[in-house]
């Protein structure tokens, strides 16, 4: 089955928002257009693969309904600029533009060259949308306009890069998931004058905009101190961690976070296994640690809500790629 009018049926049935505007694009734009992989999940709700680098990283396409809650909370009008940061093989960069116009002009931009040159190959015949390859996240991109209206980033940050924010005008606005790699919420980041206020718009699971980030390996300190981090805020919520086992665990959090960024991950670098100081903190926090394990197990393999799925309800879960 891939019929977009019945997804977009389900997706509205299942209370997901589709602006008329949105719902136009993405009856416009073939998604098979944006990548080589099998696009038959993609019409059950679920994520899509367009790129898969030799080392194991992968980078999708995000589900449909995530894909109009972005567009739905962009705001979008004819003529507008919009900067687009992750690639998402340029599928959501040609709903923009068929939603902004001939008028209007997309920027996108991703620090992986595969990922844009993906991109560009897919974008051809899209005159009005502009891709180039960011030297990384962080780093502003040079020649690159001094204002920005609309921000749509489509991978995990931990906070919106400063040569980004610093730009966007007043009345304008960056949509961003903003968290740690275990979990992220959709954010609103909107200027008023000199100041820029957020708007919580409910939490989301992307992985991260490099595809180099997203390759297989071992869990380093950060990954695991955020791992931890969710796990504790998952327990307290339903009342599974005391006062001490919360305590010790947010100190080893705090210790894994000060770690060295060039510590090479355990087994690798010559440091033998019981010797490896990500290793010695997590067996001297052990009695504490070890209770919660089934619980961060369950973190490491998240379930995906696919409400634009045939038979998708509110107590329907399933496996899927991160957004």
């Amino acid at each position: 089955m891939t019929d977009m009018p019945s997804l977009l049926r389900r997706l509205q049935k299942g209370g997901i928002a589709v602006p008329p505007h949105v719902k136009k694009a993405m009856l416009e734009v073939d998604i098979a257009d944006f990548t080589d992989y099998d696009i038959e999940p993609f019409f059950a709700d679920r994520p899509i693969p367009f790129l898969e680098t030799d080392e194991g990283g992968i980078k999708t396409i995000s589900a449909p309904h995530m894909i109009a809650t972005l567009l739905h909370h962009l705001e979008l009008q004819k003529g507008q600029e919009v900067v687009v940061l992750g690639a998402k093989g340029g599928y959501i960069a040609a709903l923009i533009a068929v939603i902004v116009g001939e008028s209007g002009r997309v920027r996108l931009l991703d620090p992986s060259p595969i990922a844009v040159e993906h991109v560009q190959f897919r974008l051809t015949h899209w005159p009005t949308v502009e891709s180039r390859v960011l030297e990384a996240v962080e780093v502003a991109p040079v020649a690159f306009p001094g204002e920005l209206n609309r921000v749509l980033v489509t991978g995990q940050v931990r906070d919106l890069p400063v040569w980004l924010s610093s730009r966007v005008v007043d009345g304008g606005f960056a949509l961003a998931p903003l968290g740690n790699t275990a979990g992220q919420h959709l954010m609103k980041v909107e200027r008023q004058g000199d100041e820029m206020f957020s708007t919580d718009l409910g939490p989301v699971s992307f992985g991260p905009i490099d595809v180099k980030d997203s390759e297989t390996g071992p869990m380093n300190p950060i990954e695991l101190a955020d791992l931890l981090e969710l796990t504790i805020e998952t327990c307290e919520e339903l009342d599974m961690v005391d006062e001490d086992e919360a305590i010790a665990l947010r100190d080893l959090i705090v210790e894994l976070r000060q770690l060295p960024a060039d510590l090479p991950p355990p087994g690798e670098g010559g440091i033998p296994m019981s010797e490896h100081p990500m290793v010695r903190l997590m067996w001297d926090a052990s009695p504490s640690f070890l209770r919660l394990w089934p619980m961060l197990q369950l973190m490491l393999h998240p379930n995906l809500a696919q409400p634009g799925a045939v038979d998708w309800n509110e107590d329907d879960e399933d496996d899927g790629y991160r957004e």
